[in-house]
């Protein structure tokens, strides 16, 4: 299975309505194009600590902070590789480090076997990051629908739109079917954009005439938040 496993760049955010997608579409033709898998549908299962430590702490926009999930590109079975992400942000800059693997070997790994431990760098970060925090356990499942785009020049440059976003605090398995609150405002589309450096001019141009503005919208911590509004469980 070959895939990147190592990023580093910036991640801006923009809220859009559906019209304005359908205008940034058309503009995107002559330098973006949709890639191989078309629309699909992520599922992620965030870890946390009992207490929520680390969301807790995102929330507050530090200059540094991590996450840990595992992520699945379809509905994930047993035995089918799932990816192990650490993402980290520092200064605006994100960090992210990633492995392939079964699911039910990285879920035994995470919740604690180390037996199960990966070999490499990424495996000992991860794993570093795990026994740190200590007993982490799965805290919230977060799938999305996603159009991912990558630029004709060749660069690393990539547009990525997220629509119905869904999440919960229960059925915590990637092999469970999609399902949850929606977290995304009625009628929006986060639009992210995915840059090692500047963003390109014809983009920035269609931004600032359509008064498009970065906003910043984390999407587990918009579950965690609303699970406190719902007085701790998400209702689906």
């Amino acid at each position: 299975m070959a895939y990147q496993s190592c990023f580093k760049r910036f991640e801006l955010k923009y809220m859009l309505t559906q019209p304005q997608k359908e205008a940034l579409l058309q503009v995107m033709q002559p330098y973006m194009k949709l890639d191989q898998y078309g629309r699909t549908t992520i599922r992620n299962i965030y870890y946390d600590t009992s207490n929520y430590r680390l969301i807790r702490r995102s929330i507050e926009q530090p200059l540094y902070k991590e996450k840990l999930r595992i992520r699945s590109y379809r509905q994930a079975a047993p035995d089918g590789d799932v990816f192990v992400e650490l993402k980290k942000k520092f200064k605006k800059v994100v960090y992210k480090r990633r492995l392939a693997m079964p699911l039910s070997e990285a879920t035994d790994w995470l919740c604690g076997n180390d037996s199960l431990k990966p070999p490499g760098q990424i495996g000992e970060e991860i794993h570093y990051f795990r026994d740190f925090y200590g007993e982490l356990q799965p805290a919230v499942f977060l799938s999305y629908e996603r159009e991912a785009f990558y630029s004709l020049d060749g660069s690393d440059f990539r547009v990525t739109f997220d629509e119905n976003i869904l999440a919960r605090d229960t059925d915590l398995d990637l092999c469970a079917e999609v399902y949850g609150t929606p977290i995304l405002p009625e009628g929006k589309v986060l639009l992210e954009l995915k840059a090692p450096g500047a963003i390109p001019l014809w983009l920035t141009d269609f931004l600032t005439k359509n008064q498009i503005y970065k906003t910043s919208f984390s999407k587990y911590g918009t579950a965690y938040q609303t699970m406190l509004f719902k007085g701790g469980k998400l209702c689906v």
